[in-house]
């Protein structure tokens, strides 16, 4: 997903990249693209450094992060993109970055690409608040013919994920990650890299302020 520099698009528009420019196809987004099998019309080009990269799947239908063989459910809600700001949590002292990678859902359940995630924690919330305020993904979907990260069961996580329930086109399936090792803070920048799928940057914004305590 995309936005030409000069318009003020909120969700963008699917496009692929090739070389150095962006090809915007005819859908909404990218679940519909992948709905469509996968195929669109080409639109208009624009040169890549004209364009900024949005979360591929801005609101996904669900969003599943896998620890060993069980997931937990992710904030939809919450997503970012590529160069998003991320709201430092209220009540938090510091926050931690979890590289993982993860797929999106393309047509007949099946995976329709790669992307990066990155699981944001500030582990010193209580309980599932802890990882509920951010999650972001991007910069691009690299599509399975392009690449498959290795050393993942990707068979196993969406057979896992599909197991009495079916699965929808951008649904989002996190893999185990490994975290960055360092606690961060407000005006941080957290960039991961893929080798295949790019880097997926971030800064964390300013702390938010408590409001006044009343008697």
């Amino acid at each position: 997903m995309f936005t030409p520099l000069e318009l003020d698009l909120e969700r963008g528009w699917p496009g692929k990249i090739e070389r150095d420019r962006v090809i915007q196809v005819a859908a909404q987004t990218l679940q519909a693209f992948f709905s469509g099998g996968g195929t669109a019309r080409e639109h208009a080009e624009y040169p890549l450094e004209e364009v900024r990269l949005r979360a591929p799947v801005l609101r996904p239908p669900s969003i599943r992060v896998f620890d060993g063989p069980d997931f937990r459910f992710a904030n939809p809600a919450s997503v970012y993109g590529p160069d998003d700001e991320i709201p430092f949590p209220e009540g938090a002292d510091s926050i931690e970055s979890e590289l993982r990678v993860a797929a999106v859902i393309g047509g007949d359940e099946g995976i329709g690409g790669f992307t990066i995630a990155n699981d944001w924690i500030a582990s010193s919330l209580s309980g599932t608040k802890a990882r509920d305020f951010a999650i972001s993904l991007g910069p691009v979907v690299v599509t399975p013919d392009e690449l498959v990260p290795e050393s993942i069961s990707w068979d196993e996580l969406v057979a896992g994920a599909r197991r009495n329930t079916r699965l929808l086109p951008g649904d989002v399936i996190a893999a185990d990650g490994a975290s960055g090792g360092r606690t961060l803070g407000p005006g941080d920048v957290v960039e991961l890299e893929v080798d295949g799928i790019g880097v997926l940057r971030n800064r964390i914004g300013e702390r938010l302020e408590q409001p006044a305590s009343r008697t």
